[in-house]
């Protein structure tokens, strides 16, 4: 699934991010650091603090700039002075915080280069309320014209971006993120140990995903319930967060404790995708689902729901995998019901469209 092309004239690109603990953005920054290392660029990858499982999928050609800084904001000060020092030709950035730390440390330095800040999830949610997210968004509005270009990971969270900010409409373009499906069928082969992927007597919905608000795993668990009404299955989930104790706790009000397992992050989440019976995301809201293409460069069938931003457009409208409404815990429980007695097998040839060699002449085109 590998594509190549003549790279652009080589170029010094900075990536400036917090850190590389676990997630989507710092997964697709390093997809992008190592492809603009591979099309011969000099790359620097700059975190606020080198930390995080990720650092030893950095390639070689790859320099890690540690600011030692425990926050971000912290890191605007080492940022100018690295700006200053190294005058890289462009920067890109991940994440609104982080975003804005690049724009002011680009008009403090005075270094002409470009820069690029990227938006990885829904801007309607991830800019929506009051306390922080008010303050970002008077930041948005008020910073983000500074950058040369402003990149959303889905054709949905563009056109949020334009109606919430029309003034940088202009800036606002789409780029999809990178999915190795060359490395991701590579690791997918590798074993994995959990007692019900081993029998394979009862069918294995997985989900993955941290243990947030936004990926709404009290529906699924809901849903869960319904479809043991009908027939046997167990659910795994993988990841880890702040909302782990009280969804034990809805795991324990429905009496579905035997039939569901958090088994916390895993850093191979592929081996469990391609061995699972179907793979479920139940997101309230996203940018680009990285977890959805992966699934489906495993194999594995999906269901998901119509979330505002990114699954409709990967799934083109349905083609590769159900849609349903988001929060809606029966439509989910009779799409994963249809879905596991599907016999139709997964195509993967819709898939290039994320290749990371595709999206590298992307942004090397913004940059």
């Amino acid at each position: 699934m590998t594509e190549t092309a003549e790279p652009l004239d080589p170029r010094h690109i900075a990536l400036f991010l917090p850190s590389l603990r676990g997630g989507g953005a710092e997964r697709v920054m390093v997809l992008l650091a190592n492809g603009f290392a591979a099309r011969g660029h000099r790359v620097d990858l700059v975190l606020a603090r080198a930390e995080g499982p990720y650092l030893d999928e950095v390639a070689a050609g790859v320099r890690i700039m540690d600011l030692h800084r425990s926050r971000v904001l912290k890191s605007l000060w080492p940022l100018v002075r690295y700006l200053r020092r190294e005058r890289p030709d462009a920067m890109l950035s991940a994440m609104t915080h982080a975003n804005i730390i690049a724009i002011w440390a680009k008009m403090l330095s005075r270094v002409p280069l470009r820069l690029v800040v990227s938006e990885h999830n829904s801007p309607s949610r991830s800019h929506s309320g009051g306390g922080m997210a008010r303050i970002m968004r008077l930041l948005v509005r008020r910073f983000y014209g500074k950058a040369d270009t402003i990149v959303c990971v889905s054709n949905g969270a563009r056109e949020e971006m334009a109606a919430l900010y029309p003034a940088l409409a202009g800036r606002v373009t789409t780029i999809y993120n990178p999915h190795d499906l060359d490395r991701i069928q590579n690791m997918m082969a590798e074993p994995v140990s959990h007692r019900w992927l081993e029998q394979r007597d009862t069918p294995v919905i997985l989900a993955a995903g941290r243990l947030t608000a936004q990926k709404d795993y009290p529906t699924l668990l809901r849903a869960m319930a319904l479809l043991l009404d009908q027939r046997p299955a167990r659910l795994i989930i993988l990841g880890e967060g702040e909302e782990e104790a009280a969804l034990r706790q809805v795991i324990s009000d429905l009496g579905i404790t035997e039939h569901v397992d958090l088994v916390g992050f895993q850093k191979n989440p592929f081996s469990w995708m391609r061995r699972c019976d179907l793979y479920v995301m139940s997101s309230a809201w996203e940018g680009l689902p990285g977890s959805l293409i992966e699934a489906l460069a495993c194999g594995a069938k999906v269901v998901s729901t119509d979330c505002r931003t990114g699954p409709r457009e990967i799934l083109e409208d349905g083609k590769w995998g159900a849609l349903v409404p988001v929060g809606d815990a029966h439509a989910l429980a009779a799409a994963m019901m249809e879905r596991l007695c599907d016999q139709d097998p997964v195509s993967t040839d819709m898939l290039l469209r994320f290749t990371p060699d595709r999206i590298v002449q992307h942004y090397e085109l913004s940059i």
